[in-house]
């Protein structure tokens, strides 16, 4: 095995406020390779979006270490797009304003950089729609054109924060379906934090168990699935499929039962 794209060694943070200091995260210890797919689970409020928002830069760690390729992470040279639970599309622009904007502002709006925007419009059924503006889409595809605004910066970690979560249960299971599709086909190391175990397994790699918090690593469990061509909808499918949702259903429930 090479180097590791991302590596937490013993992170910790620490929430401060004038009153009190909360710990998030304790002594969190991961390693994500290189096309490879997480998922994150575990109790609300355990620090699943926090860990994100340490990988993203949003915070810094409070001790411990990150690193990219084997340096810290700050000395790393990586785009990392992290695609949230909303997809923030700017009402008062077009669909194709709005997937343009990332490359507006880091000055990379150049023809190969739009040549890739084209590309992926067409590729996933929304360049008929690229003059419309986002109320005039359903929530399904603006999760789609909010994905592509992401994947506009060529990004070699996806951070994804619950983003089908405000989806009816049929257009999640499509979207999910296509979004997992479109990583694999691009090779893109991803992360995703979600509540949904069923989510978590037919996407993932290997799916870690978050306790609560002050939350630090309780399991890390591969997922092998006998299924050809397998896809997030497919491996539903998989004879495997029931072992690893009650497996892991029994760790996240034990630390919600230990909340009460």
């Amino acid at each position: 095995m090479g180097i590791p794209l991302l590596e937490f060694f013993d992170v910790n943070y620490t929430y401060h406020t004038i009153s009190c200091e909360t710990l998030s995260l304790e002594n969190v210890s991961f390693k994500l390779d290189k096309n490879e797919f997480i998922s994150f689970v575990g109790p609300s409020g355990c620090g699943k979006t926090t860990l994100l928002n340490l990988v993203a830069g949003l915070l810094p760690v409070s001790s411990g270490r990150i690193e990219v390729n084997g340096r810290p992470k700050d000395e790393a040279d990586i785009n990392i797009g992290y695609m949230l639970q909303k997809d923030h599309l700017l009402e008062w622009r077009t669909i194709y304003k709005n997937l343009t904007l990332g490359l507006e502002i880091q000055k990379k709006a150049d023809s190969a950089h739009l040549e890739i925007i084209d590309n992926l419009l067409k590729t996933y059924g929304l360049w008929e729609f690229r003059n419309a503006y986002p109320r005039q889409l359903s929530g399904g595809m603006r999760q789609r054109a909010a994905l592509i605004r992401t994947l506009a910066l060529s990004p070699e970690i996806l951070l994804l924060d619950e983003p089908f979560s405000a989806l009816d249960y049929q257009t999640r299971l499509n979207v999910s379906d296509d979004i997992g599709s479109i990583i694999k086909e691009k090779g893109i190391s991803t992360l995703l934090v979600t509540h949904d175990l069923s989510e978590a397994i037919s996407m993932a790699d290997r799916v870690i168990v978050l306790t609560k918090r002050p939350c630090t690593v309780k399991a890390v469990i591969p997922i092998e699935l006998s299924i050809p061509n397998r896809t997030p909808k497919t491996a539903r499918n998989a004879p495997e499929f029931n072992k690893y949702y009650n497996q892991i259903w029994e760790a996240v429930r034990d630390e919600n039962e230990d909340n009460r």
